[in-house]
């Protein structure tokens, strides 16, 4: 039952990312730890493999439509790739407990979710600002390059850390700094989540245990949700659901800190050192003898 409920929200994972080109990553992490019971340092390593294989799936259908910005996806996914690598080798040091990473995930899952309720949340932008695709206001700032590149830098440390493709981050940020329409974001985002994905895993490459058949299937599974997500947004307006998806983001993110708050008291408990009586003061308080 547990196996066959994981590889539906896999399936809901690739719809969210065909509908809103974002959304799957902090969706996978949590099903991988908590639904199909892999230690959270694998997990983190799958949810790149799986994350990364769906978004290059997702990403032909952009690139067939011309939606891709290639050079902007070399310059900033040069710096989220390197960004990646070494969140991923900081994350294989045995000072880096799977308790921080889940709580810094649950951080990032309401960042998520409060990025794509506010989005949501503002009004419907006028037919000329739909037809330049305006919906960010641009920033002023004489280095926008260089803002680009220490952005890129940390959005894929985090996606090193705990496994966040960083989609939520990515797109406005490429629309801002990156000054490309929204759909070239959008797709290109695509692309930069899967190079964050490959450099990721080779940081962990040799410091975990993966589950193979579980990854394949699991990989498989969102890439059939991808294909239903793409097909489905002819019909749905995206905008219409990051507010719901966002309010359903902070349930699920509201869940892994108060389960990772509870494991973690629990081995602070269980960590405890036991006090040490002496054998004859315990008989002694047993017959009440001094």
């Amino acid at each position: 039952m547990l196996y066959a409920l994981g590889h539906l929200f896999a399936i809901a994972i690739g719809v969210s990312l065909g509908l809103l080109g974002s959304g799957g990553s902090v969706l996978a992490l949590p099903v991988l730890v908590y639904i199909m019971g892999i230690p959270t340092k694998s997990a983190i390593a799958m949810t790149l493999i799986v994350v990364g294989l769906v978004s290059l799936v997702g990403a032909i259908p952009h690139w067939r439509r011309g939606n891709l910005n290639g050079r902007t996806a070399i310059v900033f996914g040069s710096a989220t790739m390197l960004g990646a690598y070494l969140g991923a080798r900081l994350a294989t040091q045995p000072w880096i407990t799977a308790t921080f990473q889940m709580a810094l995930f649950g951080v990032a899952m309401l960042l998520a979710a409060g990025l794509m309720i506010r989005r949501a949340a503002k009004s419907e932008p006028s037919p000329e600002a739909v037809q330049h695709e305006v919906f960010y206001q641009p920033p002023v700032c004489k280095y926008c390059w260089l803002w680009l590149m220490i952005e890129g830098i940390g959005v894929g440390g985090l996606t090193g850390l705990v496994g966040v493709g960083g989609g939520f981050a990515i797109v406005p940020t490429l629309v801002l700094l990156g000054k490309i329409p929204m759909k070239q974001a959008i797709g290109t985002s695509l692309l930069i989540i899967a190079g964050n994905s490959i450099a990721g895993l080779l940081g962990y490459w040799g410091h975990i245990e993966l589950n193979w058949h579980l990854t394949v299937s699991f990989t498989f599974a969102a890439g059939l949700g991808t294909v239903l997500g793409g097909y489905l947004g002819q019909f749905v307006s995206a905008r219409q659901l990051q507010k719901g998806f966002g309010y359903f983001l902070i349930a699920i993110a509201t869940f892994v800190l108060i389960k990772n708050y509870a494991y973690y008291r629990s081995s602070q408990t269980s960590s405890a050192p036991a006090t040490v009586i002496n054998p004859i003061q315990a008989r002694c308080s047993r017959t009440g003898s001094t």
